[in-house]
């Protein structure tokens, strides 16, 4: 919703859902990323079967998680980093850097502000990679 204009849908409703059957490490966040690229898809054929006049996809998500793993902050955690985590994060982001959705856990330990702002800084730099990708898949 944050990333896309629901009126110009009109009385139309895309449903995007993923099932997850065996989440680990960023297999969430990739069903997000990917979720983008399936509604990009769908809105670009409904516009070009003239079902819809404009794109209602006004910007682009991207999703990944984030952790403290052995004390250092990294991006796109593994199954193993992911259950051994100091801490963990998912950002969901705009492809203009503000967040959409933030969900973090201290799940050993409490963290600091500057691991969290670490944390931030990975989050942006993958998912400007992720949002590359998605323009790719796209074009």
């Amino acid at each position: 919703r944050s990333a896309g204009d629901i009126k110009a849908l009109g009385d139309r409703t895309i449903t995007r859902d993923c099932d997850v059957i065996q989440a680990d490490g960023g297999t969430r966040t990739a069903a997000i990323t990917g979720a983008w690229v399936a509604l990009s898809r769908a809105c670009k054929y409904l516009i070009d079967e003239k079902v819809l006049k404009e794109n209602p996809v006004t910007g682009q998500v991207a999703a990944i998680s984030c952790g403290v793993f052995e004390g250092v902050a990294v991006l796109d955690l593994d199954y193993a980093e992911d259950s051994s985590a100091e801490a963990d994060a998912n950002f969901v982001l705009s492809s203009d850097g503000r967040i959409i959705e933030l969900q973090a856990t201290g799940e050993q330990r409490p963290f600091s502000d500057t691991e969290f702002a670490e944390l931030m800084r990975l989050a942006k730099h993958g998912c400007a990679q992720l949002f590359e990708a998605q323009r790719k898949a796209t074009s």
